[in-house]
């Protein structure tokens, strides 16, 4: 081990460096970094600094150990092969030496001469950019602060400085030495052993410092493989490859020289030019260290905690007693019992209205009278104890409880239902509708159904068939529900009474009446049990204060199944004799003036209303002004507890005073699910003052002391009381944390003591006794009373005059720092702060964020429609990490992206369940293809299933069920005879596009061979299309080859010969002259995962892939595409794809026999002669479904845009098309969507009818020969009834390069249009994933696209067997989450999921998937991910002279290569254009722009760029360009 400075052995390191000292440092890296210091210079200032802290030997000057130690000669390492992506192991000591050109030209040069010397191996498909194996010293070696991740350098030094100092020196100096060693692949040091000027193993620490930076100082693997204890030993050794003969993406014949890099990290196998390499090593600049500001967290200074302010208000006035409300009278015609006022309403005064329902347009469409009320009650008791079940074994009995399942719209039928579980004497519990089967909300209130014991569910008819459904027609389990038997209470099928039978009506006691449901803060829902005589006390109680009479007119807004709305409308209401109009929430979205209209109307003197709808009311005022409030005596606002109903109280009654509105009839209160009413403000005198207003310090709130405000208004709080005490009851103050009671200047939590209120909460006896029980106690713990009190949950304190006054909840409290806070608190100073019009009051909420977790404090009905942040204009005594959030709520996918909360659900969604969908099909009694298509020769012999078009849209081949069966035996006959072939060899299928292709795979599948489609090479280009036939002949190691008479004498040409080895092409046999002779047996699979095909192509980025699809994966695909495009044998498709790989093949050669019906076959090569034989096929033959690729219509597009009056004189009629889907495995291109059916709409085309599809390969960054295409995600919605219309969207790009998606407005900057990619099929499963944790992520995230399905690939067909390599991308599972255990498979695809409002025909949801952008094609730049996609389109727009663009990254530069369709002299024009447009729209410093021809872009059958061959072709020097400008 090297020692440090003093020859006598490590000294102690002191405990730390002043920050003084700290500060001079990172100084003197910033100065050096700006070259505003010298290399020599910074070092010695640098010892200078540290020489006090590390004590050198006495006598030697620094300087001259410095200079003994550059004489140690250098030890021999070869550098290691690195990719770009760890390329940044440089030494900071050197950085002079990266700026010298003749040191790279020169090693450059050697390792292209090198190169050209190595024999090159057999064409493997590997990746076309540098790949490399990680050797581990790449995980322990530092990165160097000049490399491209310049945004953390000075900080880190600072931190890894500090951390230093705490380790011990020996350590940390072997440490330093090794992670030296190790970086070896860095330009500066090889510059550095070029000069045989390398350093010693022995330094001083100050230089390992200055030249070195240091990531982790914990002790690091031993990377050198050598002992530390001799000197010797010490030398460093190079970092070999791993011992392994395989390394991922090379061919085991590839020695390690073939991965050598260049002095800057270029490897040289991929034939960089000279002139290129030069440039990028010379023209490099040092990069301008980051400004701390921008990167300093605030994190200590959140999580510290304070001392307690020694000024801080404290309560100063007694203790408080409780305050008694006014006696509850007794009237003489009170009735003993809720039930016995209905009985006396409904026998005396039965045709008195008693509640009025509306229609959605807001008229009234219905009034019951106490009269029907009653009588309907009695039928509906009688049913439920008598008609349910035996007489024996009745269904229901006292006691029992029943679910109330009613819509908001039907305050009728709830009524009746209501009571008559009340006179039946069984416990009603009203529950929300249940919308979707596995709605998060459901599944709370299916536990308190569950605890509650209820097993009957009451409804409505309409409700009944508006509920989520199986195939059976059966009401489907709802999750977390119990078994439920549902009861339609329509009077057609109730039973009427015997007149002897009368209802058991009693005196009211303390059992059970009903049980309303209360949701937490966490979401758990709680029953309250109310009993009878609190029912009929809290009536009484309300009768009393709001002074209700007989005959009177209410007009209800709220909830009618809980809360005040219940109580009032359905309860008090008949025991008074009253009549209700209820006013349902969905009319008050269509008409927010309606509640307005009908007191207009009705002379209605009290109104239910909250702040919203004030609100509303005030923003549709000018609709209509002809209306007069004059009637209302109680305009009861329900919410008027929360610190923001103030402004929306005044505002309204400054508005409406001119309509009638009397100041006095504004009557708030508080209320709470177990203590009722807590407190209402009693209507007015005519004249008398108003109660005053508290006017109150936020300051003194945050202590919990009530101080009246003498600063400014943007630290007040006003806010209004909720009147006195209910009569009858009993109020006092108590400490949140504790039944002590609170002193008369502090705030506390309100406890209510009074008849009318909850009992417990159903089945939680531990909580009922904390909530219910309650008994205060003085500041000397003694007992006040023995009187329980009840929690109302509500925040606030006892003003002057007994006037109570709330401010807030304990469900909104947060505690920062000792203080407490509260989310109504912090909303109503938002909206003091600042007049915000278009945000409604109430719709914010807030939460507190601490490092690595957040609580959320308010949710609420909160909307996504703003975000206010917290400023310091607010004073308020928070942190600037609180923020106004405006958000649905929070679920289990939310995140934390800055200071926001962003995501609510897991990103997932699923199709149709294929367990739930029947099919009467005898298909289904078939496992196999094959045998499907012999079952189709004998059923229906003569039905058409193929009819292949030529470029004149005549009919050249056709093949009927038997002509196929029967060609497809002769194939198979020929296989055994000729080819003396055995189950399970692999053919190689050498057609071009026709019938005779798909004979050849059923014949394969007959002779149990495993058929492998591939694209026929070109005759006139065979140099380039035949390599590519003849490597997947070697890869698939095919044993035969099945083609025509023309393309057999093509393969053997001299031609061929000139690009392949002809000579060992295995058997080949041409199938136009088959003998007729037939088969003996056709071959059945033993099992139905036996391999069926495979399935070759090449993807975007160049690289050979394919997987293997089992018999039971093509049955799945096929029935799911089936079902997904309701394809019969009555059917008739149009297809016009490429039939080798993917979906297209399967659409070609698949799903005809499998389905029945018929496909037109349109070669797509044909259309290159004739354009007009598409959109002539599609309307000569009626086809009201077709399938075709984007280059089919970008062809269509261009050709025939101009042309639609020829069309129209071909008589070429669109009219009849019902889909035009177009297949892809790319983002759906939604301009040229847009332009085709725009273009050709005037031939009758909708505009609904072109969507799109998603189709994936697997990830191909594996450097291995494999394949893979993986039919995740097919077809989209092809029928209305289907599901909702496809979705667009316009997301910000900006959040887009975070891997973030925020939702902006259309014609917002930098917005980029998305557009759904189809409706996912049936069985399959879709989650988004964080690709490099493996974690699910929230709906507002970008990730990986995977896919759980029945008819995925079973894995990649591969030279070596690499189960790893299966695993990570076939039989994958997630690192956590709900869905851990399900198998999932990667697709490479980059995409999010967003729930719509749309509705599918489950009645779920309807999820959608939009596809982004394939994961290996993205460009990493500035930290950030860009997809080639945007800046192609980009560029594409800023010249008509550009044809085509494509982009790619090397070595950190951005390369733009555009086609000029012009003439070159507008080549020097587009430099310029180019250059600007991507800066001003992706921020982005374009390094090289190369103007080409038309054509020289490659684009694969699907009209596919090729950019990974383009960027190879750019670094050898092939692409022949126009001009060729550097910008860098």
């Amino acid at each position: 081990m090297a020692e440090p400075p003093g020859g006598n052995g490590a000294a102690s390191p002191p405990a730390g460096l002043p920050r003084e000292v700290r500060e001079q440092l990172a100084e003197l890296e910033l100065e050096l970094s700006e070259g505003d210091i010298t290399q020599k210079g910074y070092e010695k200032k640098r010892a200078k600094l540290l020489a006090p802290y590390f004590p050198q030997t006495q006598g030697v000057d620094p300087g001259v150990q410095k200079e003994s130690r550059n004489q140690t000669p250098a030890p021999s390492a070869a550098p290691a092969p690195s990719s770009s992506k760890y390329h940044r192991g440089r030494s900071g000591g050197a950085r002079d030496e990266r700026y010298r050109s003749d040191i790279h030209t020169e090693a450059v040069q050697a390792a292209l001469a090198k190169h050209k010397e190595q024999k090159m191996a057999l064409p493997m498909p590997t990746k076309r950019r540098s790949t490399f194996v990680q050797s581990p010293a790449d995980a322990c070696t530092p990165p160097d602060t000049s490399s491209a991740s310049e945004d953390e350098g000075s900080l880190r030094r600072q931190a890894a400085l500090s951390a230093a100092l705490h380790q011990s020196l020996q350590n940390a100096e072997s440490w330093i030495n090794r992670s030296i060693q190790g970086s070896s692949t860095s330009s500066s040091a090889s510059s550095t052993l070029s000069h045989g000027e390398g350093k010693g193993t022995s330094g001083s620490l100050a230089d390992v410092f200055a030249n070195t930076r240091i990531e982790n100082f914990s002790v690091p693997p031993d990377v050198t493989a050598t002992t530390s204890t001799p000197a010797s030993s010490t030398r460093p050794s190079a970092i070999d490859l791993p011992p392994s003969g395989i390394v991922k993406g090379m061919h085991k014949s590839s020695n390690r020289s073939s991965l050598m890099d260049t002095a800057d990290g270029v490897p040289v196998s991929s034939r960089v030019s000279t002139k290129i390499q030069q440039l990028l090593n010379t023209l490099k600049r040092p990069k301008r260290p980051p400004l701390k500001e921008f990167f300093v967290d605030d994190f200590e200074e959140i999580v510290e905690v304070p001392q307690p302010d020694p000024n801080q208000p404290k309560p100063e006035g007694r203790q408080m007693t409780p305050v008694k409300g006014e006696p509850l009278g007794v009237v003489c015609n009170w009735p003993p019992a809720l039930e016995a006022a209905l009985q006396r309403w409904g026998t005396t005064q039965a045709k008195c209205p008693c509640l009025t329902a509306l229609d959605v347009t807001g008229k009234p469409v219905y009034t019951l009278t106490y009269g029907k009320l009653w009588s309907r009650s009695l039928k509906l008791a009688y049913t439920l104890l008598n008609k349910l079940g035996t007489k024996n074994e009745p269904v229901l009995k006292p006691g029992d409880r029943v679910a109330l399942v009613y819509p908001n719209n039907d305050p009728v039928m709830f009524m009746v239902a209501f009571y008559g579980c009340l006179l039946a004497e069984v416990i009603p519990v009203p529950i929300e509708v249940p919308l979707t089967r596995k709605d998060a909300g459901g599944q709370q209130i299916g536990f308190l159904l569950g605890s509650c014991g209820i097993g009957l569910a009451l409804t409505t008819e309409v409700c009944l068939k508006g509920l989520p459904k199986t195939q059976n027609g059966e009401i489907v389990q709802f999750k977390g529900w119990p078994r439920l038997k549902w009861v339609v209470t329509d009077s057609k099928y109730l039973s009427k009474s015997p007149k002897d039978w009368q209802p058991n009506i009693s005196n009211a006691g303390t059992e059970p009446a009903y049980i309303e449901y209360k949701t937490s803060k966490e979401g758990s829902v709680m029953g309250v049990t109310v009993s009878r005589i609190a029912m009929l006390s809290h009536c009484q109680a309300l009768s009393q204060a709001c002074n209700y009479s007989e005959g009177e007119t209410i007009v209800n807004v709220l909830d009618f199944k809980k809360d005040a709305g219940l109580w009032h409308s359905m309860l008090t209401s008949v025991m008074n004799k009253l009549h209700t109009i209820s006013v349902p929430y969905s009319v008050m979205k269509t008409c927010p003036l309606s509640w307005v209209q009908r007191v207009h109307t009705h002379k209605a003197k009290v109104a239910l209303v909250k702040c919203r709808d004030l609100h509303w009311a005030m923003m549709a005022h000018r609709d209509q002004r002809d209306v007069s409030l004059s009637s209302l005596r109680m305009l009861i606002v329900t919410d008027g507890a929360n610190p923001w109903s103030v402004s929306s109280c005044d505002a309204f009654l400054s508005l409406f005073q001119g309509h009638g509105l009397k100041p006095e009839a504004i009557c708030p209160c508080a209320t709470s699910a177990e203590a009722m009413t807590v407190a209402i403000r009693r209507p007015g005198v005519p004249g008398a003052p108003l109660p005053g207003r508290a006017i109150l310090s936020m300051n003194g709130l945050s202590y919990g002391v009530i101080r009246v405000n003498t600063e400014d208004k943007n630290s007040a709080l006003t806010v209004q009381d909720v009147g006195h005490v209910m009569p009858g009851g009993m109020m006092c103050i108590v400490k949140p944390e504790g039944p002590q009671l609170c002193k008369t200047d502090e705030i506390g939590e309100i406890c209510v003591s009074s008849r009318a209120g909850g009992m417990v909460y159903y089945g939680l006896t531990g909580v009922t006794k904390n909530t219910f029980e309650v008994i205060p106690v003085n500041s000397a713990g003694s007992p006040v009373g023995d009187v329980p009190f009840v929690r109302s949950g509500l925040m606030g304190f006892v003003g002057p005059g007994s006037l109570v006054f709330v401010v807030g909840k304990i469900d909104g409290m947060l505690i920062v720092s000792g203080r407490r806070h509260n989310a109504d608190d912090i909303v109503a100073t938002g909206l003091a702060v600042e007049s915000i019009k278009t945000v409604y009051r109430g719709r914010l909420g807030s939460y507190w964020y601490l490092p690595d977790c957040f609580r959320i404090i308010m949710l609420g009905s909160l909307s996504p429609m703003l975000l206010f942040l917290y400023s310091s204009g607010m004073r308020l005594p928070l942190p600037s990490s609180c923020i106004l959030f405006l958000a649905i709520g929070v679920g289990p996918a939310s995140v934390m992206v800055g200071n926001l909360v962003a995501g609510k659900r897991i990103a997932q969604a699923a199709g149709r369940d294929l367990g739930q969908i029947e099919e009467n099909d005898l298909v289904r009694k078939h496992q196999f293809l094959s045998e499907i298509l012999q079952w189709r020769a004998q059923a229906t012999p003569e039905h058409m299933l193929f009819l292949l078009l030529n470029a004149k849209g005549a009919p050249v081949c056709t093949a009927t069920c038997l002509q196929l069966h029967k060609r497809a035996e002769r194939i198979a006959s020929i296989l055994y005879e000729k080819g003396h072939l055995n189950a399970g060899d692999n053919v190689v299928l050498l057609y071009p596009p026709g019938i005779e292709l798909i004979a050849a795979f059923y014949g394969c599948l007959y002779a149990g061979c495993i058929p492998v489609t591939v694209r026929p090479p070109h005759a006139q280009n065979l140099t380039a299309t035949l390599p590519t036939v003849r490597m997947i002949v070697d890869v698939s190691k095919a044993a035969c080859i099945l083609t025509s008479q023309i393309l057999m004498r093509l393969l053997r040409s001299r031609e061929a010969a000139s690009a392949v080895d002809v000579k060992t092409w295995p058997t080949i046999i041409d199938t136009d002259d088959l003998p007729r002779k037939r088969l003996p047996q056709v071959y059945k699979p033993p099992t139905p995962e036996m391999l069926a095909y495979l399935d070759f192509s090449v993807s975007t980025t160049g690289m050979l892939t394919g997987v293997k699809m089992s018999h039971a994966a093509v049955s799945a695909l096929c029935r799911a595409i089936k079902l997904q495009c309701e394809l019969y044998s009555t059917r008739q498709i149009a297809i016009c794809l490429d039939p080798y790989c993917g979906l297209g093949f399967a659409l070609w050669c698949l799903c005809s026999v499998y389905s029945g019906h018929q496909s037109i076959l349109i070669p797509p090569m044909e259309l290159e002669s004739n354009l007009f034989l598409w959109l002539s096929t599609v309307s000569q033959y009626k086809i009201r479904d077709t399938f075709c690729s984007y280059s089919v219509m970008d062809m269509c597009t261009k050709g025939l845009g101009n042309q639609v009056d020829v069309l129209k004189v071909r008589g070429i009629h669109l009219s009849g098309v019902r889909t035009c889907v177009v297949v892809a495995e790319e983002r759906p291109r939604v301009a040229l969507t847009q332009s085709f059916s725009k273009l050709f709409k005037d031939i009758g085309l909708s505009t609904r009818a072109v969507s799109t599809t998603f189709g994936s390969r697997v990830n191909v960054a594996i450097s291995c020969i494999v394949l893979g295409v993986l039919k995740c995600l097919q077809l989209p919605l092809f029928l209305g009834r289907d599901g909702p219309d496809p979705t667009t969207v316009y997301v910000d790009l900006k959040s887009l390069r975070h891997d973030r998606v925020r939702l902006v407005e259309r014609g917002a900057p930098q917005s980029l249009l998305l557009s759904e990619s189809g409706k996912i099929l049936p069985g399959v499963k879709v989650i988004i994933v964080n690709p490099e944790t493996k974690g699910p992520v929230g709906d507002s995230h970008l990730g990986e696209i995977w896919v759980n399905s029945p008819h995925t690939a079973s894995g990649y067909y591969t030279i070596y067997d690499n189960e790893t390599l299966q695993a990570d991308h076939f039989n994958t599972r997630l690192s956590f989450g709900d869905a851990a255990q399900t198998l999932w498979a990667r697709t490479g695809y980059l995409g999010f999921v967003r729930r719509t409002e749309l509705t599918a025909a489950s009645g779920e949801r309807h999820d959608a998937l939009y596809v982004v952008g394939a994961l290996d094609e993205t460009l990493e730049l500035r930290g950030l991910r860009y997809h080639p996609i945007d800046i192609e389109t980009s560029v594409s727009r800023t010249h008509r002279s550009i044809a085509e663009c494509a982009v790619f990254t090397w070595t950190n530069l951005l390369v733009v290569v555009v086609e000029l369709c012009g003439c070159e002299q507008e080549a020097l024009d587009l430099v310029p254009l180019v250059t600007n447009v991507v800066l001003e729209e992706h921020y982005l410093i374009v390094g090289v722009v190369v103007v080409v021809d038309p054509g020289v872009i490659p684009i694969n059958s699907r009209g596919e760029k090729q950019r990974m061959h383009l960027r190879d072709s750019f670094l050898a020097d092939q692409l022949d360009p126009i001009y060729v400008a550097y910008n860098m």
